[in-house]
């Protein structure tokens, strides 16, 4: 019994070795196929010296085929451990081919502290888009030695120098001039032409030579004619919405080129004569609306139907541009 419990003992040790080999191999194999690395240009300066950080995170495209990844690049606080960040550069993916791709980033940072300081290991996320696997990888930190600016306290003190007053020259301030002179040039030249101004002509009203509903009436024989909608549905129904929507406006003085189907809808029940044909029209105006922004492909016969539709409507409300014949007066025949 106590034989086969050392076997047993044996083969889980070896298990879990394997593992965790398995493992230290897989994590090498990965930092092969992705490398960051944070290199800075010095790494001793004097208190407010800048020093430089090159960040940079290498991926063998090669190794990975064709796995989509993501790098995220280190979240770095503006101030932190007695140094701050001056300046970052934006993300430079210079360098990239068809077998790696390589992210770069410049960071400055400085130091108003005196001392041996720690930058601490900067943490690099790595994602794939295509299987959503996540890992991170951490530089190696960097010290950075500030030092202050090294005094002589066994000379003496100079004295402060007084004040210099600087003469003025009329040189440094030319371009205030030549703007305040280009200002009133502008201002000047403004009222000129303000003043001088032509008044704009009156707007010619132009009367159209035949009644709206003849207008109407030609412009859908022309549509029936030319068939747009074999070639052009949403033109189609936009220059078959055109023609009804000026013929309101133009007969009844209704703004229907200036509004939605729900608001010409609203406007059309005070008119009775265009109130009796209101579903003729909704159906018109609705397909019409479906057609044009939702993409709806009616069928051939829809299409003829609507613009068969379409006439009917003028031809309905034709009878209120007809001129009234004059009642007989006394019972005699005009």
């Amino acid at each position: 019994m106590k034989f086969i419990k050392n076997i047993f003992a044996t083969v889980l040790l070896c298990c879990l070795c394997a593992g965790a080999f398995a493992q230290e191999q897989e994590q090498e194999q990965y930092q092969d196929y992705f490398k960051v690395t944070a290199k800075a240009d010095t790494t001793r300066i004097r208190i407010g010296e800048p020093i430089k950080v090159n960040l940079t995170a290498k991926v063998m495209l090669y190794a990975l085929k064709g796995a989509n990844i993501k790098v995220v690049f280190p979240n770095i606080p503006d101030s932190s451990n007695h140094i701050e960040i001056v300046e970052r550069s934006q993300l430079d993916t210079t360098g990239s081919d068809e077998n790696q791709k390589i992210w770069r980033q410049a960071v400055t940072f400085t130091s108003f502290d005196s001392g041996r300081w720690e930058l601490p290991p900067m943490k690099f996320e790595v994602y794939s888009v295509t299987d959503g696997s996540y890992d991170s990888v951490f530089t190696e930190p960097i010290f950075i030695d500030v030092t202050t600016v090294s005094v002589d306290t066994t000379k003496a003190f100079k004295p402060i120098k007084p004040l210099r007053v600087v003469k003025f020259n009329w040189l440094d301030y030319w371009f205030y001039f030549l703007g305040g002179f280009l200002l009133v040039t502008l201002i000047v030249l403004y009222f000129t032409i303000w003043r001088n101004r032509k008044k704009a002509p009156k707007p010619i009203v132009v009367v159209p030579s035949k009644p709206p509903f003849e207008l109407a009436l030609e412009a859908l024989a022309k549509l029936d004619k030319e068939k747009p909608w074999q070639t052009d549905v949403k033109g189609y129904y936009t220059e078959l919405t055109g023609v009804l929507r000026t013929y309101f406006e133009q007969q009844f003085n209704i703004p229907a080129l200036e509004q939605t189907t729900a608001e010409l809808m609203d406007d059309i029940k005070p008119v009775t004569i265009l109130n009796q044909q209101r579903n003729e029209i909704y159906s018109i105006l609705s397909l019409a609306d479906l057609a044009k922004f939702a993409r709806l492909q009616p069928t051939p016969q829809e299409h003829e139907d609507t613009l068969r539709k379409a006439v009917a409507v003028v031809e309905w409300t034709r009878a209120s541009a007809m001129p009234k014949t004059e009642l007989p007066v006394n019972g005699t025949n005009p």
